[in-house]
Parts: C-alpha cells; sequence; structure tokens
C-alpha cells in the first residue's frame, strides 16, 4: 500500500514555503516520524515527517521548489508492502546461479566522480542553510569545521571554508540566492524606513549598580531557579516601567489611528545562521525576572536548533535588540512595523565619567532608542530613556515600581 506525504497545514500568515533539501532519496528506507525534509517559511524552518514506515518510493517536488499547503511531496510504500515485494528477492537471490564469467566493476564515469558528497556526512549536523551551500559547492562537510551548537555546521562556517580555500591565481565570485527569512527581513526593514518617520535618540546608563546586584546574586539565582542571572530581564522590566509612564511608545499606527496597547508582549532579538528573528514575551508585565531569563533562553535555543513556531513570532508591542553582545559600541536600530520603537542595548564599557564632581571610571552602556516620529514626540522618546536610565542605575526602582 502506499502513503501519500503532502505539505503540513502552513500558518494562516505564511502563502507558501520553499523546498529547501531532501534528507532521503527514492529506494531510502524511511521510519515513521523521520524528518523527510526541510521547508523554509519567511520565518522558520519546518520538517516533514514520515507517516509511516517503509520506503520512499517516489519524490514529486524538487529540491528550491515552492510548495503550499496540501500539495503532494513523496510516496512511501508502507513497511508491509515493501516486506512482501522484498520476499521473492530474496528467494531469487537466494537460488544457485549458472556459473558464469565473473563481472569486472564497472568504471566510475564522470558523473560519479563529481557527484557531490551527502550532506549528511557530517553526522547530521548542518544547518539547511549550510547544507544547500555544500551541495552547490561540492565540499566535503568532514573537512569544515563547525562553530554552533554541539559542532553543527552554519551557513557563516562554509562561507569562512570556502574563503580560505586555495584560488589558485583566479579571482571567484560566488552568487547565493538569499534565503527566504532574509528576504523578508530586506523586505520589512526597507518598508519600515518608507513607512514610518524614523529617528533614533540615544543616553548613557552606568551600569555599576546592577552590575554589583548582578554579581551578587548571580550563583544564589541559578541554584534557586536553575537559569543563569542575565541583563535582559532587568532591561524588560525597565523598558516596562517606562512604558506605563509613556503608552504612546508601546502604541502603533493603524490606517489613520493609533492603537493603544493595553499590554505588554516584548520582543527580544535573536541572531540566528538565518539571519535574525524576534520571538515574543507575552505579558511579560507578569513574568518574573527568572521567567524572563527562562524564556528569552529557551528562544535562543530553539531559535538557533530551528524548532521555534511562528506563534512565538507573531505579534509584539515593543522590541529589544542586544548588539553589545557582538560587541557594538553604538547603532540605530530599526523598527519592528508595525511597532512604533525598538530600544537597542549595546557593549559595557570602561569610561571615565564625571560623578559628584570627581572623574571615576565606570562600566557604561550607550542606550538608543529609534521611534516613529508621526506618533512619538522628541519629548516622550527623551524622558522614555531617561525613565530606563533612573530604573537601571536604581534597581530598587524596578521593585518598588517609582
Amino acid at each position: 500500500m502506499t502513503i501519500e506525504v503532502r505539505v503540513p497545514q502552513l500558518p494562516e500568515s505564511v502563502a507558501d514555503a520553499t523546498l529547501v533539501t531532501w534528507h532521503k532519496q527514492p529506494g531510502d528506507a524511511v521510519a515513521r516520524d523521520e524528518n523527510l525534509a526541510d521547508l523554509e517559511t519567511d520565518k522558520v524552518v519546518l520538517e516533514v515527517p514520515a507517516p509511516v514506515s517503509g520506503i520512499l518510493k517516489a519524490q514529486d517536488k524538487a529540491a528550491g521548489a515552492t510548495v503550499t499547503s496540501g500539495e503532494l511531496l513523496a510516496v512511501i510504500e508502507e513497511a508491509a508492502a515493501a516486506a512482501v515485494t522484498a520476499k521473492p528477492a530474496a528467494r531469487a537471490a537466494a537460488r544457485p546461479e549458472a556459473k558464469t564469467e565473473p563481472k569486472k566493476a564497472p568504471e566510475p564515469g564522470p558523473a560519479a566522480a563529481t557527484a557531490p558528497p551527502k550532506a549528511d556526512a557530517a553526522g547530521g549536523k548542518l544547518s539547511p542553510a549550510a547544507r544547500r551551500m555544500v551541495e552547490e559547492n561540492r565540499l566535503e562537510p568532514a573537512g569544515i569545521a563547525g562553530s554552533g551548537r554541539d559542532g553543527r555546521i552554519t551557513k557563516g562556517d562554509v562561507a569562512q571554508h570556502l574563503a580560505a580555500a586555495p584560488v589558485m591565481g583566479r579571482r571567484l565570485d560566488q552568487r547565493v540566492p538569499m534565503t527566504r527569512l532574509r528576504a523578508r527581513i530586506a523586505e520589512r526593514l526597507v518598508e519600515a524606513q518608507s513607512t514610518a518617520a524614523l529617528l533614533t535618540t540615544f543616553n548613557e546608563v552606568d551600569m555599576q549598580a546592577l552590575s554589583a546586584l548582578r554579581a551578587k546574586y548571580k550563583e544564589s539565582f541559578e541554584q534557586r531557579h536553575g537559569v543563569r542571572l542575565g541583563f535582559m530581564s532587568f532591561f524588560v522590566k525597565a523598558c516596562i516601567e517606562a512604558l506605563r509612564r509613556f503608552p504612546v511608545v508601546n502604541a502603533s499606527v493603524e490606517g489613520g489611528d493609533i492603537v493603544y496597547h493595553e499590554y505588554y508582549d516584548i520582543g527580544v532579538a535573536v541572531s540566528t545562521d538565518r539571519g535574525l528573528i524576534v520571538p515574543i514575551l507575552r505579558d511579560a508585565d507578569a513574568m518574573g525576572f527568572a521567567d524572563i531569563e527562562k524564556a528569552v533562553a529557551g528562544f535562543a535555543e530553539r531559535a538557533r536548533g530551528g524548532t521555534i513556531t511562528i506563534e512565538e513570532l507573531t505579534g509584539g508591542t515593543f522590541s529589544i535588540t542586544n548588539g553589545g553582545v557582538f560587541g557594538s559600541l553604538l547603532s540605530t536600530p530599526i523598527v519592528n512595523a508595525p511597532q512604533s520603537a525598538i530600544l537597542g542595548m549595546h557593549k559595557i564599557q570602561q569610561r571615565p565619567v564625571a560623578v559628584d564632581g570627581q572623574v571615576v571610571v565606570r562600566p557604561m552602556m550607550y542606550l538608543a532608542l529609534t521611534y516613529d516620529h508621526r506618533i512619538i514626540d522628541g519629548r516622550d522618546a527623551v524622558q522614555f530613556l531617561v525613565a530606563m536610565k533612573e530604573s537601571l542605575e536604581d534597581p530598587a526602582r524596578l521593585l518598588l515600581q517609582v
């Protein structure tokens, strides 16, 4: 009996997907729930599990094809039927054959000599984008050092491997199609720049009190809650207090209306080898510090593993991006539409500052708020950052909400 494998139901906001790669080829044995192929959408990579165990009989779509919900992808011959077909062949193989001259093994042809290596040669630790580059450039994954989690080979690792390869006096260009996620990011950023009146204002925060508080309690916090105490939970809490004071920063524009959101769904930008995504902390005002740290750590792990869901990336009233983890000292982030503002965190750097008339060295961080000037005035943007600064320089304010 043959079973059809079809494109799973895509999320409501996703019209189609790209078939990135096949993990099984016709004739390969498959186990129930084993991943047959990767489908890339604008936001996440979806797996196509095998509905039954058996033999992959045929593929209806080639890698690179655009597919929609319910389209036929492949056909599997169920395990029972495959076993019945295999029995006569096994009996025939058991019969003694007439004595014949031994046949010489065929010489490998040009096609065999140039066939690209299987992406699974690296133990299956290739991201979808990296797998595509390996196959296009006919590389051996075993010779590429992986910098991702558990030795996973990323697209950047493959690009670095190609750049380090000997060029033999030639100047080469490499043309790689944008992934759907990268194309969608480009589209949204250009749209934000062309439809909103974006402006950025800056302030700086003395991180000494917050750093001392974190150093004092980080060990007991981790023992109690099972997660490290980072700075992100303090920034999320400080943002919520500032948003309460200046609700227009938590608002959005819909046509000729301003929509004031009376809840706080905070997006936290996460970098992956496929691009930047922004998972959402739903009702962040109701979350404790440990809840926020666990949620952010979970987002990062699932995002880099390709298992984050569309629902976790949808919505949001305000966003935070932390370029400081990459060494950025200052930047002007772009608003994640339809939101109206985004906070940029940056590197903590020891700098001389004036405190009570004395020049002292303190751990300082620049904050940047990019906002839609159509609805947010400069006064509100500046006072929002001042409120953030007050909460972070005196963390007790976050507990007392003053």
